[in-house]
């Protein structure tokens, strides 16, 4: 019996082969996806948004029940003075030509304010609960109830040519996509645009103009007038 001492001494060879990547290392991108696509030759495709039809928005309520409110049981008389002044709208700076200084979408700014100042002027008498009223200036200054007012100043061929030019430069205006402008449509949505520039443009103008074209729309312009002899009565 041979032993392992007694067997004659054995080599054995190891073959190692070795080998090296020739192709050079992408950099490290922070930004680059984790889990790349499995195609690296074809591209990512952005998603083209398909046009959508603009909603088709008809105003349900006549233009004529827009500013429509309880009256008062007495009739007071339209008065050049409120509280004893003779303007009740903030002094509008002084500018010579607004057009050459201001363009059509800060005049629309400024005049979306001062619309929604006759509106809710309009339905603060007689005295509503917060819901109420809040529901009813919502209800008037809507781009569709503007474009409804509008269009009757149009066809009752009460503006002049002047203003007319003001709103075909309002209509003009660009504006990033919106709820509203989505919801009642880019033309009705510029038409209300370019009433607002219209109301902006009188303002920085001619404000007594302003009052007369509110005053054509149905807002009151004397309401406030009911509060005043109210308490000169209690008095």
């Amino acid at each position: 019996m041979q032993t392992l001492s007694s067997l004659p001494s054995l080599r054995v060879r190891v073959a190692v082969r070795a080998s090296w990547d020739t192709q050079p290392r992408l950099t490290y991108n922070p930004n680059a996806p984790r889990k790349p696509p499995k195609n690296p030759n074809t591209t990512l495709k952005a998603k083209t948004p398909q046009p959508q039809t603009p909603p088709t928005v008809t105003l349900t309520v006549p233009t004529a029940d827009l500013l429509k409110r309880s009256t008062g049981e007495e009739k007071v008389e339209p008065d050049e003075f409120y509280l004893g002044y003779e303007r009740w709208l903030p002094s509008p700076p002084k500018v010579q030509k607004p057009r050459s200084v201001f363009n059509a979408a800060s005049l629309a700014y400024i005049g979306d304010c001062i619309y929604e100042l006759y509106a809710r002027r309009h339905f603060l008498f007689p005295p509503l609960n917060i819901e109420e009223f809040n529901d009813r200036v919502t209800a008037v200054v809507r781009c569709e109830a503007q474009d409804a007012l509008l269009q009757k100043l149009l066809n009752d061929n009460y503006l002049s040519e002047e203003e007319r030019n003001v709103l075909r430069w309002g209509k003009n205006i660009g504006s990033a996509k919106t709820r509203t402008k989505k919801r009642a449509g880019a033309a009705v949505y510029n038409r209300a645009s370019s009433l607002e520039t219209l109301v902006g443009y009188l303002y920085l103008t001619n404000v007594k103009r302003l009052e007369e074209i509110m005053l054509k729309l149905g807002f009151s312009i004397d309401s406030s007038m009911q509060l005043v002899l109210e308490e000169a009565k209690s008095k």
